[in-house]
C-alpha cells in the first residue's frame, strides 16, 4: 500500500506488515505505521477501563490538608468549584477541560473506532470521530495533571499533613489506563483502513500555504515571547500566612525550592516551567526562520528538534496545574491560604501558543523550497 508522510510528504510504499513490526518514512524517519498484536482489542479493553477509573475518581475524596487543628478535603469537582469561588473561573476551566473531559471525549472515540475497527463496519461518522482524535489528543493532560499532583504533594508536606483519598487512587487507574490506550492507538493503522474505500485528500504544498503557515508562526511565537514576560516577571501564587501575603513568582518558587533541599521538585518546576518554554520558543524559531530563508540545511537535525517541541511542549502545564491544586486545596482563611496570581493565566497562554505554533508550522517545508513552488 502506498501512504503519504504526514511530516515531509512523500510517497511511500509499504509491505504488509506483521505483529510487532512498524515502517518508517525513508525520507525523514517519521513513523508511518505500527503493527501491534491485538491492538483495537487492547485499546477498547483499556479505554472502557481508563472510562470507568474516571468515573470513580470524581465522587470521593481527593486530598485532604490538616494544620494548625483545621483540614480541609476537596474531591476533583469541588477543587474546581474553589477555584471558580476565588474568582478565577478561567484556570478552573482550562484545568477541568483538559485533565477530565477532553481524556473522557478521547476516550470515548477510542471504543467506538476501535468497536467499529473490531466489528469491520465503516460508518461515516467514524471519519469526524477520526478528526475529533487527532484534534483533542494533544490537549488531553490527564498524565500532566497527575504529576503536577505529585509535585504539589512534595511541596506541601513540609507545611502540614496530606492525605490521598480514594478518587487520588481511581485517577492513577485512570491515568495508567489512558496511557495504555493512547500508545496502542496507532492512528495511521485506524486511517489507512477508514479510507480503504475512500478517497483520501492530502493538500499539497502551495506558495499561498507555505506563507500562511510561515507569517501564523511568526505571529504566534511573537505573542509567546510576549506573554513570556509577564508570566515570568509577576507572582503565580500568592501565599497568605498568619495574615501576611508572599507573592511567589516561577524564579523565586524554583529558588525556594532548592534552598529548602527539595531539589528534585525544584529541578522539575525549572525545566518545565522556564527550560521548556524557552527551548521551544528558540528552536521554533529557528525552524520558521530556516524554512523562512528556504535554507537547505541540516534537514533531519531540524525535523528532529520539530518532533522535540511537539513532544515536550504540553509538560510545561505541569506548574499551572500545581499552583490549581495547592489553591483548591489550601484554603484555610488567615491561617494558611493559596491565591492563584496573575502570572499562571500568562504561562497557560504562554504554553498554548506554543502548542498551537508547533501545530501551525508546516514540517514539510523543511523538505521543500517553497519559494520556488507556484
Amino acid at each position: 500500500m502506498h501512504l503519504h508522510c504526514e511530516q515531509c510528504h512523500n510517497v511511500c510504499l509499504v509491505p504488509v506488515l506483521s505483529a510487532g513490526t512498524r515502517a518508517d518514512c525513508p525520507r525523514c524517519g517519521h513513523t508511518l505505521i505500527t503493527k501491534r498484536k491485538n491492538a483495537s482489542e487492547r485499546v477498547l479493553a483499556f479505554a472502557l477501563s481508563a472510562m470507568v477509573f474516571l468515573g470513580l475518581s470524581l465522587p470521593f475524596n481527593f486530598l485532604t490538608f490538616r494544620a494548625s487543628g483545621q483540614h480541609h478535603s476537596i474531591d476533583l469537582p469541588s477543587g474546581l468549584g474553589v477555584l471558580v469561588s476565588q474568582d478565577y473561573l478561567s484556570l478552573a476551566i482550562i484545568t477541568g477541560v483538559a485533565t477530565l473531559l477532553l481524556p473522557g471525549i478521547v476516550l470515548t472515540c477510542f471504543v467506538i473506532m476501535s468497536w467499529h475497527y473490531i466489528a469491520n463496519t465503516r460508518p461515516r461518522y467514524l471519519v469526524k470521530v477520526s478528526k475529533t482524535i487527532d484534534l483533542l489528543l494533544p490537549w488531553s493532560m490527564a498524565e500532566i495533571f497527575l504529576v503536577g499532583t505529585l509535585v504539589s504533594l512534595i511541596k506541601i508536606t513540609e507545611l502540614a499533613d496530606v492525605s490521598v483519598g480514594l478518587s487520588f487512587y481511581a485517577f492513577i487507574g485512570f491515568t495508567v489506563f489512558t496511557t495504555l490506550s493512547v500508545y496502542y492507538y496507532d492512528q495511521n493503522t485506524y486511517k489507512n483502513w477508514l479510507y480503504s474505500k475512500r478517497q483520501r485528500s492530502f493538500h499539497p504544498i502551495s506558495r499561498n500555504s507555505a506563507n500562511k503557515s510561515i507569517q501564523r508562526t511568526w505571529a504566534l511565537l511573537m505573542t509567546a515571547i510576549i506573554l513570556y514576560v509577564p508570566a515570568n516577571v509577576l507572582p503565580i501564587m500568592h501565599t497568605e500566612l498568619m495574615g501576611g501575603d508572599s507573592p511567589n513568582t516561577i524564579i523565586g518558587g524554583v529558588i525556594t525550592l532548592w534552598e529548602q533541599g527539595s531539589y528534585p521538585v525544584a529541578s522539575i518546576i525549572f525545566v518545565a516551567s522556564v527550560v521548556v518554554p524557552v527551548v521551544k520558543i528558540g528552536i521554533l524559531l529557528w525552524l520558521n526562520y530556516s524554512v523562512h530563508l528556504s535554507l537547505n540545511i541540516n534537514t533531519q537535525k531540524r525535523m528532529a528538534y520539530y518532533r522535540f517541541t511537539e513532544a515536550i511542549g504540553r509538560w510545561s502545564m505541569i506548574d499551572v496545574f500545581v499552583v490549581a491544586i495547592l489553591v483548591a486545596l489550601i484554603q484555610m482563611g488567615s491561617t494558611m491560604s493559596i491565591y492563584p496570581g496573575p502570572a499562571a493565566l500568562a504561562f497557560c497562554a504562554v504554553v498554548f501558543v506554543t502548542m498551537i505554533a508547533a501545530m501551525t508550522f508546516d514540517s514539510r517545508l523543511i523538505w521543500h523550497k517553497w519559494k520556488g513552488l507556484s
